[in-house]
């Protein structure tokens, strides 16, 4: 396809007619012609967390960018798996069509009872929903609910995801106070491992500790993910202006001293 060919159409089709010149042998380019399904996965990992920073700042001629190329990901996968025979870009968005749809009877379906929608009971119907999918899909007659969970997610998200999975099965602790309970209790074991020098036994007691925070935070319908991502931030802001006042010296101060710097920043980046 020529150039001309190219810019004569609109939108994903100019995307998808550009990702297949890209991928032509011979002619295309030589570093797009070596990735496979592993080779690109990084790039497309690192784009879902540059558009998450665009969104945390604002910046939305930098979120438009990022989303382009989160986009272009998706089209690459689509074209190896269409020089495979496996699948191409429609099927992709016809199965997520017809996802949405199944998934949202109370949207689309005009005989379905609309007049007891809630977005928790949405929620549970997209749970059960997703349940079916996955018996559907097992090759055997036992399914799990975590069966579809990526172990590739960062942990604290994984966390949430399984426990959130769970919960909306009935698997959850009845409310936040029996939470603030373990997390006394897993604090109080974290203790006890590290007071017996146990260094195994204190990973695995830090980690429960870990998981117990992720479902306090999701009891209170917090995404622990943001929430530490969000105290990274800060403290990050406060340990510059830390350097600042310590003149990049950290090193030349006492703790004390670099206390009261930290105090002093604390007071300067409110807000």
């Amino acid at each position: 396809m020529t150039d001309d060919a190219i810019s004569s159409i609109t939108s994903i089709e100019k995307l998808i007619q550009i990702m297949t010149k890209l991928r032509t042998p011979n002619t295309g380019c030589p570093w797009d012609l070596e990735q496979d399904y592993t080779s690109i996965l990084p790039y497309t990992i690192e784009e879902v967390y540059e558009v998450a920073d665009a969104i945390e700042r604002a910046d939305f001629d930098d979120l438009k960018g990022e989303l382009g190329d989160l986009l272009f990901q998706v089209v690459f996968y689509a074209q190896l798996a269409k020089e495979e025979g496996r699948f191409d870009f429609s099927d992709i968005v016809e199965g997520i069509c017809h996802k949405l749809v199944t998934r949202h009877p109370h949207v689309f379906d005009e005989n379905y009872n609309k007049t007891t929608n809630s977005s928790d009971l949405v929620l549970k119907r997209w749970e059960d929903q997703k349940q079916i999918e996955r018996e559907a899909k097992s090759s055997s007659n036992q399914s799990s609910l975590l069966d579809d969970i990526p172990k590739v997610l960062p942990e604290l998200k994984r966390a949430q995801k399984i426990q959130t999975r769970v919960a909306k099965q009935g698997f959850d602790w009845p409310n936040v106070s029996t939470v603030w309970e373990k997390l006394d209790e897993e604090s109080e074991e974290v203790k006890q491992a590290a007071n017996d020098n146990d260094s195994d036994s204190i990973e695995d007691e830090v980690g429960d500790l870990l998981f117990v925070c992720v479902n306090l935070a999701r009891h209170y319908k917090l995404d622990a993910e943001q929430a530490l991502r969000k105290a990274n931030q800060k403290f990050e802001k406060r340990f510059r202006k830390v350097e600042e006042l310590a003149n990049g010296a950290i090193s030349d101060f006492s703790l004390d001293e670099l206390n009261d710097f930290w105090n002093q920043a604390k007071e300067l980046t409110k807000g």
